[in-house]
């Protein structure tokens, strides 16, 4: 059941960044992805999501992130696409108890050459990624592939952020799974281990900070920032994505 929620959940996803165009306002993109989620007989995962140490619960189906905001962006009206923007769209189902998360960064209109230079280290960082995630490697083996992505590209890892276990209606789980790290060390990774990999890269310092909103972290020297996340099964040969 959860390859099929994966599998609903990026029929959505892709729906949703097809129409992420200039002109087009973050709200209306997390409208359609609410529709588009209920009409396969899901449930908004973020929506009303409550961690505990937010000032309130998330109030969206979709987190849409623009420029320098990095993640959990809150899609409003007032936030119009434009041409060269840096969009990151992260979203989640929940699916006959079953949840799948997932990311995608896309650039609006064209985009120069440091948005593509960042956009395409980031996906190739979330492909090093699943390519690590093996049984009886360790989260370390992850972080270390996802950081050698971001040194060849010369971008920045956004360390305060990471990705996360998954799993039966509680989508954040253990283990934390840094973008950074060594060979070898941390947890062991098991067969049958359910993760979110979500490589965050910056085009600056990398340093973040949270937004008066309670829930947007945004590049405290407003560079751009990029985000990337599939939901994967740790298998005994390697990673089966299921969020595809």
């Amino acid at each position: 059941m959860l390859r099929v929620a994966g599998g609903k959940l990026a029929e959505v996803l892709r729906i949703v960044a097809t129409r992420a165009v200039p002109g087009t306002s973050a709200l209306e993109l997390d409208q359609l992805a609410e529709r588009e989620i209920r009409a396969r007989g899901a449930l908004p995962l973020f929506l009303q999501y409550d961690p505990g140490d937010a000032p309130y619960p998330y109030p969206a189906t979709l987190c849409v992130s623009v420029n320098d905001e990095v993640v959990h962006g809150i899609p409003t009206a007032e936030r119009v696409l434009r041409d060269g923007d840096i969009v990151s769209l992260d979203i989640g189902l929940l699916y006959e108890g079953y949840s799948a998360d997932m990311a995608t960064t896309i650039i609006v209109g064209e985009g120069d050459a440091d948005a593509w230079r960042l956009v395409k280290g980031t996906k190739e960082a979330l492909d090093a990624a699943i390519g690590a995630a093996k049984a009886g490697g360790h989260i370390g083996d992850i972080g270390a592939a996802v950081a050698e992505v971001a040194k060849k590209y010369d971008l920045t890892v956004v360390r305060d952020l990471g990705g996360h276990g998954t799993g039966k209606k509680e989508f954040h789980e253990e283990p934390y799974i840094a973008n950074f790290g060594s060979r070898g060390q941390g947890e062991k990774i098991v067969a049958g281990h359910v993760l979110a990999l979500e490589p965050i890269f910056a085009l600056g310092s990398g340093a973040i900070k949270l937004a008066q909103d309670g829930w947007t972290y945004r590049t405290r020297d407003h560079s751009r920032a990029a985000h990337f996340e599939h939901t994967i099964i740790v298998g005994e040969s390697g990673a089966e994505v299921v969020t595809v």
